[in-house]
């Protein structure tokens, strides 16, 4: 009896916190949404983002950094969850981004009548993967908490089972993802077979003196199978391919999420894997990564360069694109990892630039969404003249871009591309830097092609086209307020006439979303709806750590000067 009692391990419910919390209030939400009336659904939403809130406030006690559990009875240096600074950094990350998420997801919930419950519950139970994913330090963790992450965006994609683009992205995504997670599994139990062990610092020790040519065959193939699965996390070229139209048919927010937080869970895993769990195997994945890098910033800022302006869903298909590059620059200090004598060092440029593309590729999603509630096709052309009819959102929109493009006022974009580019140079990658410096360069063109359309005047295929959806919206909403009126007789009330009565909030549309008729008129007759206000919180919060992260750049760039594993 004593031998099995010494095997349980010890729980540190403080470290595990911030993932638990998400877990219980998804469960919570989930049981709440068979109670609440229909009403009082949008509280549900509310109850996600405190949890939210309250998961990131667990990170407090966490900021020494110096607390691990799970850890084997017989070696308690071996553990499976560690709680160090390389954890809580991308925890907070990966929180803070769902907290944004949830605001910007409060409306689009409501506008497209998507069942609140399930909703929130998916969201959250996706957030509580992310959120463990950094802290786990063996291999079977690692898969568990990287699917925990996946499987529900799957279901947050494709939940506007009206919409057929919206069923085709979820399909897509979802297949590609599965042969991804089969191959990295295969990778996994390879490595399992070569080494004995899942545990990453053991994985790490046995790799360096494996005593059979045979094994070391069969773990160089682990490694290289394994770092195929979070290559297809990170949208790194040739995994990209699902990015596109993943994030068209997706609700906006949920493509803000994919952007930011399914990257977050796919560069943590890499980082972890190649330079925990593979540092002897770095001639292998170092040369690897750093071509995958190449690539996947070539291929992406070219194909965003390729947008056409009057294309539907022109706007989320250049931010997706962006993405693909983006992830292309947030590569090269993992690949540089497996050149430098320090590789735990080289990775925090990594982190630094993540941090800042997280704040402000959130807000750029933010605007496009608060955009196409006038804007359904949400076309790069309908933001010309934003800044007439909506100031602050085309300003916010005009920072958020320049961030990514690295150019002023967005200097913590500069100074991260700054620190990715010097990772490059110091492992002596200067191929690799050549080609991210024609990067920035092809990038700057679409960046601030985008950002002059804000400023232009509107001219008469903007005007119309936003009339003609003002139009439409208007004529649903008469409609469906004078079919309330003659429902209910000569006794109707004002509503019937205007609008305004019953079914006066909208229409439902083809996709099953209302069409909300504008509430007020901008200039020149344009229509400018009220901006709710979840919407308006989320793009000025990114907006805020935006303006406040290039006034102190040292707040991100820190991470870059130490050592956070």
């Amino acid at each position: 009896m004593s031998s099995v009692t010494s095997l349980v391990q010890s729980v540190d419910w403080v470290a595990v916190a911030p993932p638990t919390i998400t877990a219980a209030v998804a469960l919570a939400v989930l049981v709440a949404d068979l109670f609440v009336p229909q009403h009082r659904k949008p509280l549900l939403g509310w109850c996600a983002i405190g949890g939210l809130a309250l998961a990131a406030l667990s990170l407090v006690p966490l900021v020494a950094g110096d607390r691990r559990t799970f850890c084997l009875t017989t070696d308690p240096g071996v553990c499976s969850y560690a709680a160090d600074h390389f954890a809580v950094v991308i925890q907070f990350l990966v929180l803070a981004g769902a907290l944004l998420t949830a605001l910007l997801s409060v409306t689009a919930v409501e506008d497209h009548r998507l069942p609140a419950g399930e909703f929130w519950f998916l969201l959250l139970s996706s957030a509580a993967g992310a959120a463990l994913l950094p802290a786990s330090r063996d291999l079977a963790t690692l898969v568990i908490a990287l699917e925990v992450a996946s499987l529900p965006a799957f279901a947050l994609v494709g939940i506007r089972r009206a919409d057929r683009l919206s069923s085709e992205a979820a399909l897509k995504f979802f297949l590609s993802s599965v042969v991804a997670t089969a191959v990295m599994l295969l990778g996994v139990s390879f490595v399992y077979a070569a080494t004995g062990s899942l545990h990453l610092s053991r994985v790490a020790t046995a790799l360096t003196d494996l005593p059979d040519p045979q094994l070391a065959t069969l773990a160089t193939a682990g490694v290289a199978l394994t770092l195929v699965g979070f290559a297809f996390k990170t949208a790194a070229v040739p995994f990209h391919f699902w990015v596109p139209d993943t994030y068209v048919g997706a609700p906006l927010p949920i493509a803000a999420y994919l952007s930011v937080i399914g990257k977050a869970v796919g560069f943590s895993g890499l980082i972890l894997v190649t330079v925990e769990g593979f540092p002897s195997y770095a001639d292998v994945w170092g040369p690897a990564v750093a071509v995958l890098a190449a690539l996947t910033m070539t291929v992406g800022n070219v194909a965003a360069l390729r947008q056409a302006p009057e294309r539907a869903h022109s706007a989320v298909r250049l931010l997706a694109w962006s993405s693909v590059g983006q992830a292309g620059y947030l590569l090269v200090p993992i690949a540089a990892a497996g050149y430098a004598d320090d590789a735990a060092h080289a990775i925090g440029a990594t982190v630094a630039y993540a941090l800042m593309y997280a704040a402000v590729n959130l807000g750029a999603f933010g605007v496009a969404a608060l955009v196409a509630r006038t804007s359904p096709a949400n076309r790069i052309s309908d933001y010309r003249g934003l800044v007439t009819r909506r100031p602050l959102p085309a300003l916010a929109l005009g920072f958020f871009l320049l961030c990514l493009a690295g150019l002023p006022p967005g200097i913590i974009g500069l100074f991260a591309k700054v620190t990715v580019f010097s990772a490059a140079v110091d492992a002596g990658l200067a191929w690799l830097a050549v080609v991210m410096a024609v990067n920035v360069v092809i990038a700057l063109y679409y960046y601030l092609q985008w950002t002059a359309v804000l400023f232009r005047a509107a001219g008469e295929t903007a005007d119309a086209a936003e009339a003609t959806v003002a139009e439409g919206a208007v004529e649903s909403r008469v409609e469906v307020g004078a079919r309330a009126g003659a429902g209910s007789g000569a006794e109707a009330g004002p509503g019937a006439g205007d609008g305004t009565g019953a079914g006066g909030e909208g229409a439902e549309g083809p996709e099953g979303a209302r069409t909300r008729a504008p509430e007020t008129v901008g200039p020149a007759g344009l229509p400018k709806a009220k901006v709710p206000a979840p919407l308006a919180a989320a793009i000025a919060l990114a907006a805020v750590l935006g303006i406040v992260l290039s006034g102190a750049p040292q707040l991100v760039l820190r991470f870059a000067s130490g050592a956070l594993l």
